[in-house]
């Protein structure tokens, strides 16, 4: 999905600190792991679905983005990386057969996020876990991609109409990582202050959609351009799971277990 948002994540391109975040979630779930059959829903090129691969534990990656699922197939799959186009809302996947689910910054870009939910809870098997990690809504920043942002208790309530066991946490980073994303924010609605009479909001959704996937590359350039290519000193390593949120919270992480079949 994120490629065809223009939100792919790409070292040198895309901020230090967001590549980083992206790379602590990925880590607070493979930490959660065990052996079986794991599905990355929105995989992106691969590298971070590879890093799941590990002996008795067998991956898949589906993601809508053609380009993307080619570059994951050549780039990982002589690493034991399987990868298949697929939609995560109507996957072409028999019920029951995974024991784990990803699903990483995916479900905020859905309209019917509770289609995703239920196709995640359908292909579980009934021990099965899933993980998803989402923008919190009242810390996330303007982006028409993000159609349907979760807070805490939205997320919440979601999950548990597919899934009988439910926790949601969050997602956070110490105070640089707050200042770094506070400060490029600041920037960022700079640029937005711009459009001051709101045209972006009065034109047609799919030409805005349109102007700002070609815009971003450009918009990092502008207020990120100091923040790209490890210069920050930003890692992973800078990222916690918490129990507790609050409106400074980055993301929103979950953890649902023992799916329902009918909802």
């Amino acid at each position: 999905m994120a490629g065809l948002t223009g939100e792919r994540p790409l070292p040198g391109r895309t901020p230090d600190s967001l590549l980083a975040f992206h790379a602590a979630g990925y880590r607070e779930i493979r930490s959660r792991l065990g052996t079986g059959r794991l599905l990355d829903l929105g995989c992106g090129e691969g590298f971070e679905s590879a890093g799941f691969i590990t002996p008795g534990r067998e991956v898949l990656g589906v993601d809508y983005d053609e380009g993307a699922v080619l570059a994951a197939l050549e780039h990982y799959h002589e690493s034991g990386l399987h990868v298949a186009r697929m939609d995560a809302t109507c996957l072409a996947l028999h019920g029951g057969g995974f024991d784990w689910t990803c699903s990483s910054h995916l479900i905020e870009h859905f309209k019917e996020p509770d289609l995703h939910v239920a196709e995640v809870a359908r292909v579980l098997k009934p021990g099965g876990t899933a993980f998803f990690i989402t923008p919190n809504q009242p810390a996330d920043f303007e982006n028409p991609f993000h159609v349907h942002p979760f807070t805490k208790e939205s997320l919440q309530e979601l999950l548990g109409r597919y899934f009988s066991s439910v926790w949601v946490g969050g997602l956070d980073g110490d105070e640089e990582v707050k200042a770094d994303f506070h400060s490029r924010r600041v920037r960022g609605r700079r640029l937005l202050a711009l459009d001051f009479l709101g045209i972006r909001h009065k034109i047609p959704e799919a030409w805005y959609v349109a102007a700002y996937e070609k815009l971003l590359p450009f918009a990092y350039r502008l207020v990120a351009r100091g923040d790209v290519g490890g210069t920050t000193g930003i890692s992973a390593d800078d990222f916690f799971v918490t129990n507790e949120v609050d409106s400074t919270t980055l993301a929103l992480f979950a953890v649902a277990g023992k799916p329902n079949t009918v909802s």
